[in-house]
């Protein structure tokens, strides 16, 4: 990356204003000499009624949110435009049309004011979320990053060395678990609905398959299935087995899919000696996968990092703590670049 801007003269501050548009949230933040002073996030409950993202109806929301938002980012952090360093955005990966809007919302902006544009990797800024808050891992680590859209075990060397060991191979964890929801009648997102009736459920009621796959990768199709014939054949002998079996049903469903998580993460722990190992993206939010990870880690005399709830889900902060990595690297885009769905 290089940059084309002129206004690259020392700042008495570094203050980056970072958007992130890659799905239905639409966020901003504000970072100043490394710390995040404000983090604003705008959903859009419109998805609800489709039990999903629409995409379309994603893009137009940014269009309509992202403009107040970035004002109340400044007005709450009590910057001024003219004070920014850099503008950064997420590049990729994510829904097209969403990250065209923050795209091109960034480089207007860089491009008026004057002062560098950064492009920020969605999966990278999860990772480094954990350097957001004190206490921080130290290199290299291991971390699970799991979500809607991704499920991907990585090895993070330093801050742009990172080797990715395992992912899934169809379905992400996150999607596993809304689709379940789905079929358990929940609406969406159905992920932290699981996570709520779980805990009054007993998680070993109902037994699911976890998938065996070899190294590193997951697998979350199969079990989806399973889930639906076994829900099928129960219902036609009890039309109302699920809402009698809700709790215990989220609780076996949630075990499942933590129970193989985890089981890789432990695997890859072991063969590459590594003693500290972190959470990452929106499903890192689940609370019974937070705990086992700590229970884990307690067990083996490791070390457990997971990020504030509001660094976990689709947020800038995150993306501004990369930006501001990358500001310090001196690596910049010009106004040619453009976003890419799969980055």
């Amino acid at each position: 990356m290089s940059s084309q801007f002129t206004n690259q003269v020392p700042f008495k501050d570094r203050i980056i204003l970072a958007i992130e548009s890659s799905c239905d949230d639409t966020a901003a933040a504000i970072i100043k000499n490394g710390k995040v002073i404000c983090n604003m996030v705008a959903n859009q409950a419109i998805h609800e009624q489709y039990g999903g993202v629409v995409p379309e109806l994603a893009g137009r929301a940014h269009q309509q949110h992202l403009i107040p938002l970035v004002t109340s980012a400044l007005e709450t952090s009590g910057i001024s435009k003219k004070d920014l360093s850099a503008v950064a955005f997420t590049k990729g990966p994510g829904l097209i049309g969403s990250l065209m809007v923050g795209c091109s919302f960034a480089k207007s902006m860089a491009q008026s004011l004057n002062i560098p544009l950064i492009g920020v990797n969605h999966m990278q800024a999860h990772v480094l979320a954990h350097f957001i808050d004190e206490p921080t891992p130290a290199f290299p680590f291991l971390c699970l990053t799991v979500s809607g859209g991704h499920t991907q075990l990585t090895l993070v060397k330093n801050y742009f060395d990172f080797e990715t060991i395992g992912k899934t191979i169809d379905d992400a964890a996150g999607e596993a678990f809304d689709k379940s929801a789905k079929l358990l009648g929940l609406p969406y997102p159905g992920g932290p609905l699981i996570d709520k009736h779980a805990k009054m459920g007993n998680p070993l009621s109902f037994e699911f398959p976890i998938s065996d796959l070899p190294e590193f990768d997951y697998s979350f199709s199969g079990l989806k299935t399973a889930i639906l014939y076994f829900l099928r054949k129960e219902i036609a002998n009890n039309p109302h087995f699920i809402s009698e079996n809700l709790a215990d049903l989220c609780a076996s469903i949630q075990h499942s899919i933590v129970k193989q998580l985890l089981k890789k993460l432990k695997k890859a722990a072991i063969q590459f000696n590594c003693k500290e190992l972190a959470l990452a993206g929106g499903v890192s939010a689940n609370s019974a996968l937070r705990t086992q990870l700590t229970a884990l880690c307690q067990a083996n005399e490791w070390k457990a990092f997971i990020p504030a709830f509001e660094y976990c889900t689709d947020n800038a902060g995150m993306v501004a703590k990369t930006a501001d990595i990358l500001y310090q690297e001196g690596l910049f885009e010009t106004l040619e670049t453009t976003p890419f769905a799969r980055l």
